[in-house]
């Protein structure tokens, strides 16, 4: 995978890209970065072209000092840029944690570009804070410590990044450090000790709060056009709460639903066993 950097409103893009073939755009989640998809992304990229930035906030990519750039709605955008300026109309979609929230976002602003999407261990954001239960609420108490007012919660983490995200990291699913692979660790402590990273991680729960649940409100009864597969970890703090396939039926045309092994942090900790429900996904649709 070739890194590449391109411009958009939001600041720098950071990317990486490989292999040939139809395009395939896939985000990554929280609090990581476009490294999650390092023994993934190269087996796509097998007979795909497989484009993975790192979300407006994260990683290397330029982090914004105005919340609404951290709004689903606004980095769905900043990708559909990213593909624009890469000469892609039409692409496959797969996002995990935060980036499934702005793939499922773009899939309903831009129907006409996203052929296929995966969605990847999360219930609809509406669905989770229109209708949140104590133990939901306990499991995802970050989606409100993060969305405090600046610098609150920045400082707290700025004391020790590494023991803050690293509990996010063995939370929703139980893993163990040494679940996940050395080199992708390395890369996303890297980007986690960077304070503005901190802070353009703290601004992407703000704005979900403050922006994402009036547009998510405006589109509760919308469903995705395209046929959608959801993936959930089958010991992950999402499974546990919620029938997830349930949750997605109404908002999808064409859907379907596989677990997988493991937690929240599939991709990481099962990467096989990901990598084999893309490839049938692209291989024959989701609907297949």
């Amino acid at each position: 995978m070739i890194p590449g950097f391109t411009e958009h409103t939001t600041g720098p893009l950071a990317y990486s890209i490989g292999g040939a073939g139809p395009p395939l755009l896939m985000l990554h989640g929280f609090p990581q970065t476009r490294a999650m998809w390092a023994r993934i992304a190269p087996e796509l990229a097998q007979t795909h072209t497989v484009i993975c930035p790192d979300l407006p906030g994260y990683g290397t990519s330029g982090k914004p000092e105005r919340l609404d750039a951290y709004s689903f709605r606004a980095m769905a955008r900043a990708m559909l840029g990213l593909m624009d300026h890469l000469g892609h109309g039409g692409f496959d979609l797969v996002g995990h944690d935060r980036g499934a929230r702005v793939a499922h976002r773009l899939a309903l602003d831009a129907p006409g570009r996203v052929r296929r999407v995966a969605l990847l261990d999360i219930v609809p954001t509406h669905r989770l804070l229109s209708d949140l239960r104590w133990p939901v609420a306990r499991a995802y108490y970050h989606w409100f410590f993060l969305a405090q007012p600046a610098p609150f919660p920045e400082r707290m983490i700025a004391a020790d990044p590494d023991a803050y995200y690293q509990s996010c990291l063995l939370g929703w699913g139980g893993a163990q450090l040494s679940d996940f692979d050395a080199d992708q660790l390395a890369r996303y402590r890297a980007a986690w000790r960077d304070p503005d990273t901190i802070r353009g991680m703290c601004n992407d729960y703000r704005a979900t709060l403050e922006i994402d649940m009036d547009h998510d409100s405006a589109d509760a009864d919308a469903r995705i056009a395209c046929p959608a597969l959801i993936l959930f970890g089958s010991t992950g703090a999402m499974a546990g709460h919620y029938d997830v396939p349930a949750t997605w039926a109404p908002r999808c045309t064409d859907m379907r639903a596989q677990a997988i092994p493991g937690g929240h942090f599939f991709p990481d900790t099962a990467p096989d066993a990901t990598l084999a429900a893309l490839r049938t996904m692209l291989a024959k649709g989701a609907g297949a």
